[in-house]
């Protein structure tokens, strides 16, 4: 097929999938007359794998991502199932990885027609094909349009939005709309810690005062205890990370959170946030590993790295959050913990263990502020919200300071 280009579907169920050189995230969303989804649960992906009629079907490394479209179970007034795809590194383009989408019949994978979309440069994200109703046949469109904005352009222009809360104004750069980037990056490693040979116990906060430094290594918090960041009398203004992780409260169950960073100003004005749809903020003094599935596994899930000294003059406070997009409830985690590091050496300096869960959503982890001095101060937070989204922790976060 050619772009624009369509063919008379001859199958009522059909898979769609999509290959290219290198591991690419696929998705599917169902439009009604007017172009647009009528809500969240039109948006297919990994993390939502199934809605009427269409299912999401992973490769799981070693084949194509796929969607699968049963024009006989689709709702009334379905018109498109849109099929979208976009690397799975973050920032990669697709130039030089043209990917090739199949469209077969499901039941015998008799193969209907193929497409490759030419000339791809700066397209972070793609609409792959389309399959749609016309004077009542089901069709397949090849279509071939790219967004360089990612997963976040084709959200806006679909209408996929699971705010929480009025959007806020519009920004000179689009922010992607909550959980649309499909969060399958993987975290870089961390840097090894100094080999010791007998660590030495994290110095605790005292109780009922809250706050000490780095002097003498490093710090266990207790919630609502605050440490500062200061050793051997100078604020420390070098890279940091703050890595989060958490673990199912029940053996063989994933458990899909996403952790953010958001941004304040000196009046608990919201600059930004960062987060698995939007890696970089702050012009790069704020970046995001990218999106852990399942909590699985030893280690940090997600990383953030601040880079403090790196940080514009306007943003004095920093909230990190822990979100449950999929509505699993934190009740349901174990051993949920954020800590922080010297991103030179690996070398931790703070740790907050969540000791306590309430059957929410979202959480508030830990938050950095910055005082008058320039020295930066850690809070743990440990304070649950109701919000699947980060968006929804905007305004809680910003009373929290």
């Amino acid at each position: 097929m050619t772009p624009g280009s369509n063919l008379p579907l001859t199958a009522a169920r059909v898979a769609v999938d999509v290959a290219a050189p290198v591991r690419l995230d696929v998705s599917g969303l169902l439009l009604g007359a007017n172009g647009k989804v009528r809500s969240d649960d039109d948006f297919i992906f990994y993390n939502q794998p199934a809605g009427p009629g269409v299912t999401y079907r992973s490769g799981g490394g070693t084949a194509p991502d796929a969607i699968l479209v049963d024009t006989g179970a689709l709702p009334a007034g379905i018109e498109r199932i849109v099929v979208t795809a976009s690397p799975d590194a973050a920032g990669q383009t697709f130039q030089g990885i043209e990917p090739t989408a199949t469209v077969r019949d499901a039941g015998s994978g008799a193969v209907i027609a193929t497409f490759t979309p030419p000339q791809l440069a700066t397209e972070t994200a793609l609409v792959v094909v389309e399959i749609y109703l016309r004077n009542g046949a089901w069709k397949v469109r090849a279509v071939g349009q790219g967004y360089a904005n990612g997963l976040a352009g084709i959200a806006t222009d679909f209408g996929v939005s699971v705010d929480e809360e009025p959007a806020a104004p519009a920004a000179a750069a689009p922010t992607a709309p909550a959980h649309v980037t499909p969060p399958s990056f993987t975290p870089p490693p961390m840097p090894p810690a100094p080999p010791t040979p007998a660590p030495a116990p994290a110095a605790a906060a005292p109780a009922g005062t809250g706050k000490i430094n780095l002097d003498k290594g490093r710090v266990s918090l207790q919630k609502n205890q605050t440490v500062s960041l200061v050793k051997g009398g100078r604020p420390l203004l070098s890279q940091v990370k703050m890595g989060l992780g958490w673990e199912p409260a029940y053996r063989g169950r994933d458990i899909d959170l996403d952790a953010s960073v958001i941004a304040y100003g000196p009046q608990r004005n919201h600059l930004d946030s960062c987060y698995f749809g939007k890696l970089t903020i702050l012009g790069g003094a704020i970046r995001h590993s990218g999106d852990n599935l399942t909590g699985e596994g030893a280690g940090d899930d997600e990383v953030i790295t601040v880079d403090l000294g790196r940080l514009p003059a306007d943003a004095t406070g920093l909230v990190f959050t822990v979100n449950s997009f999929s509505g699993q409830k934190f009740t349901e985690v174990a051993k949920a913990y954020c800590r922080l590091l010297d991103a030179a050496t690996g070398e931790e300096l703070v740790r907050f263990d969540l000791t306590s869960a309430e059957p929410q959503t979202g959480v508030m982890m830990a938050k950095l502020i910055k005082q008058f001095s320039g020295e930066w101060e850690m809070t743990a937070m440990g304070e649950f919200v109701k919000s699947r989204t980060v968006r929804g922790m905007v305004k809680p976060a910003a009373q929290a300071l």
